[in-house]
């Protein structure tokens, strides 16, 4: 796995366990240790992601279970700082969710590289990421990280608020209004060549 550009932080993935063993990242910066979650997590997991409004993520009209899609873990010290899970499927990897408990620290980054270096194994020949509208930050973090943009749907927010999850509220991040889906993607050919 390539370093990310930040200059603060290291980032590496071990390579498989021999012997055919189930493959299990282990992600190492500074700050954090990504780990696969194990089903003793469940319930840390279930905390930390409902703390976050993302037990059920609506996206492409439809509603998505997170705690059924494989986790990373993002640890430090101990505790658990940031979660990501994801759907993998028809050679492509979707990121379901993405949160760290503090931002800024190199968490997102660290459970990000994890996740395309799972996508990667898994022969995955591209990456998704579906935010909304208003999150300016992850539109910028994504961008950064050399995701581009894929497709907006205007209207889909709101779609998914009135049909599938009512708590999505209507007002997001900067006072933004929340109404539209951005969907973003990487093509992981072109990461492993650069």
């Amino acid at each position: 796995m390539r370093p990310h550009p930040d200059r603060n932080q290291r980032t590496r993935v071990t390579s498989p366990r021999a012997g055919g063993a189930p493959f299990s990242p282990r992600c190492h910066s500074w700050l954090v240790e990504v780990v696969l979650s194990r089903s003793a997590d469940r319930r840390a997991v279930e905390v930390f992601l409902a703390s976050h409004n993302a037990l059920h993520v609506a996206r492409r009209g439809e509603l998505v279970d997170s705690l059924d899609q494989p986790a990373l873990l993002a640890k430090q010290g101990g505790e658990l700082v940031g979660v990501a899970t994801y759907v993998i499927g028809g050679g492509e990897c979707e990121l379901l969710t993405l949160h760290a408990r503090r931002q800024f620290l190199g968490t997102g980054t660290a459970l990000l590289n994890a996740v395309r270096d799972v996508a990667q194994r898994a022969a995955c020949t591209r990456l998704r990421v579906v935010t909304t509208n208003d999150n300016l930050d992850a539109l910028r973090f994504y961008q950064r990280r050399g995701f581009r943009l894929a497709e907006v749907r205007p209207g889909a927010v709101t779609r998914s608020r009135q049909a599938l999850k009512p708590a999505i509220p209507t007002t997001g991040a900067y006072g933004i209004d929340l109404r539209d889906e951005v969907e973003l993607e990487m093509d992981l050919r072109q990461a492993a060549e650069g």
